[in-house]
C-alpha cells in the first residue's frame, strides 16, 4: 500500500528536525557534562602509521548528510560531492586523473560496476552515468530520495527510495521493471542501508529492524525477519533502523539495529542462530571469524562470528561519533568528529596508534583496499594511510 503523501510529510519533517541523528549521536548539543565527548588518552603508540597523500575531492557533503562515499575499482577511487562533481582519483598516488560535473543533487553514490557509474539523487532520481565519458546515460524518476547506494547484478539496477520501496530498473533502458512497496515508521534516522546482493537475491535492512531478501528478476519477497522488533512509550524510543552495511559470509547474513539487536540470520531462510544486545546504526564489519561494530554509546566490540560472544570492548571513544570499525591488516581502525583516527589491536583492543587526518568529521567509515586506508571527510579531503614498516 502507498504511504499517504501526509504522512510522508509528516516523517520528512520529523526527519529534518532530527538530522543529526545518523551517524552522529543522537543530539549535537551536550549539556550535560556526562554527555560529552569523552577526552582522548595519551598512550604509547606502537604501531608505525603514514600518510601518503590527501587531495581535495571537490564541495563534500552538506547538511542533509548524503551517503557519498569513495569507491573503489581497477585501482581508482570514484568520489563524488553533493553538487554533482565527480573526481576519479588514482589510488596509489592521489593523483586526480579526470573529473566531470553531472550538475546534480546528489544523494548516494558512486557505484561503479564495469561500464556503468550508479547516483542516488536528494530530488529521488536514480542517474546511470558512462564511465568512460562521464556522460549520462538515463535518469529515472523515483518516490523519494535515495540515500542507499544503487547496486547493478544480473542487468537490473536495484535502488532502494527513502519511503521503503525498492525498485528493479532495467540497466539498458533506465526502464522501472519491478517495485516492492514497503512501509516505514513515522520516526527513523536519516540514512538507509545499502542494498546487498548475492546469487540472484538482494537483501534489504529496513527502518522497523527487519531483514528483507527479495529475487533481483522479479522482486518477489523470498522471506522477512524482524532482528529486533520496535519498543517503547515514544516513537524516539522505538527506533530499530537497520542503517549501517549488512554483512555475508558463506551461508550466513549478520545485522545489527538501533534498538539494541545483533543477529545472525541463516541466508536461505532468515533463520536466527544467534543475538546479541548491541544497539548500532552504523553497521558490521567483518574480518574472518571476527565482527567489528561501534554501538550507540561509540563503545568499540569485538565479537565472534559463530557463536556472537564478546571478544573484548573498548570504552576509551564513547560519544566520540566514531564510524563503523573497519579492519586493517591485524588492526581495527575508526575515525571520529574531530577528524582523528584510532588504530586498535584486534586481538586484544587496545589502542596502538592515532594521527589527525584532518578537523572535519569523516564522511563515512575508512575505506581498506590491500593495506592502505582512506578516509573521506565532510569538506572533501580524501587521505590515504599506510600502517606498519614505512618504505
Amino acid at each position: 500500500m502507498t504511504p499517504a503523501p501526509g504522512r510522508l510529510r509528516n516523517a520528512a519533517l520529523l526527519l529534518a528536525a532530527l538530522g543529526a541523528l545518523s551517524g552522529c549521536g543522537l543530539f549535537s548539543e551536550k549539556d550535560d557534562e556526562a554527555d560529552r565527548p569523552m577526552a582522548l588518552v595519551e598512550f604509547d603508540a606502537t604501531l608505525p602509521v603514514q600518510e601518503l597523500w590527501n587531495v581535495n575531492t571537490g564541495k563534500g557533503l552538506d547538511r542533509s548528510a548524503p551517503n557519498l562515499k569513495p569507491f573503489y575499482i581497477d585501482g581508482e577511487l570514484w568520489v563524488a560531492d553533493h553538487e554533482g562533481g565527480v573526481r576519479v582519483i588514482d589510488a596509489e598516488s592521489g593523483d586526480v586523473l579526470r573529473q566531470f560535473e553531472l550538475e546534480l543533487d546528489l544523494a548516494s553514490g558512486p557505484a561503479v560496476f564495469a561500464d556503468s557509474v550508479l547516483f542516488g539523487t536528494i530530488d529521488g532520481m536514480v542517474v546511470h552515468v558512462d564511465r568512460a565519458s562521464g556522460q549520462i546515460l538515463w535518469q529515472t524518476q523515483l518516490s523519494s530520495e535515495v540515500l542507499a547506494l544503487p547496486v547493478l547484478r544480473d542487468g537490473i539496477v536495484i535502488a532502494r527510495a527513502i519511503d521503503g520501496r525498492v525498485f528493479g530498473i532495467d540497466a539498458e533502458s533506465g526502464r522501472r521493471e519491478w517495485i516492492y512497496d514497503r512501509s516505514v515508521p513515522l520516526l527513523t534516522l536519516r540514512g538507509n542501508s545499502d542494498p546487498l546482493v548475492r546469487g540472484g537475491q538482494v537483501f534489504i535492512g529496513y527502518d522497523d529492524g527487519a531483514v528483507t531478501a527479495l529475487r533481483i528478476a522479479d522482486g518477489v519477497r523470498l522471506w522477512e525477519q524482524r532482528v529486533s522488533i520496535p519498543e517503547g512509550r515514544s516513537e524516539l524510543e522505538r527506533l530499530s533502523d537497520i542503517d549501517g552495511p549488512l554483512v555475508i559470509v558463506g551461508g550466513d547474513l549478520y545485522a545489527v539495529t538501533r534498538h539494541g539487536r545483533m543477529a545472525s540470520l541463516a541466508l536461505d531462510s532468515g533463520r536466527i542462530q544467534w543475538v546479541k544486545d548491541i544497539a548500532a546504526d552504523s553497521g558490521v564489519s567483518i574480518s574472518r571469524t571476527q565482527l567489528a561494530v561501534t554501538d550507540a554509546e561509540d563503545v568499540v566490540w569485538m565479537v565472534d562470528r559463530l557463536s556472537g560472544a564478546t571478544v573484548w570492548q573498548n570504552e576509551s571513544l564513547k560519544r566520540r561519533d566514531v564510524t563503523r570499525p573497519v579492519f586493517q591488516g591485524s588492526f581495527v581502525v575508526v575515525a571520529d568528529r574531530e577528524g582523528y583516527l584510532h588504530w586498535l589491536d584486534a586481538d586484544t583492543g587496545e589502542p596502538v596508534a592515532r594521527e589527525r587526518a584532518g578537523k572535519e568529521p569523516p564522511a563515512a567509515a575508512p575505506l581498506v583496499i590491500g593495506n592502505l586506508l582512506y578516509l573521506l571527510d565532510r569538506d572533501g579531503r580524501l587521505s590515504a594511510w599506510r600502517v606498519g614498516a614505512q618504505r
